[in-house]
């Protein structure tokens, strides 16, 4: 009995702890804009290459990715959510 109760606990604070985690971690997110560094590292996670240019235009980084195979892929990385999406 015990040693249910003491596993009860433990998955408690674990569960308790791993969200506490994720809404700080949004709330850093919502506060800080992302920078251009991390706008790559964010489009490299959906398309691999070689990084050919990153523009800014209002709330959106582009970042033009040259693949393995010659084609060329932009990627939107919204600056405030860190959303990326293929164009």
């Amino acid at each position: 009995m015990r040693m249910l109760l003491a596993l009860g606990v433990v998955i408690f604070t674990l569960f308790s702890f791993s969200f506490s985690n994720n809404s700080y971690a949004d709330s850093q997110v919502n506060k800080t804009p992302i920078t251009k560094k991390q706008a790559v590292e964010l489009a490299k996670k959906i398309e691999d290459g070689k990084t050919l240019k990153i523009t800014v235009q209002n709330d959106v980084y582009t970042v033009r990715i040259l693949k393995a195979d010659g084609h060329v892929v932009d990627i939107h990385v919204n600056k405030k959510t860190g959303e990326a999406k293929k164009d």
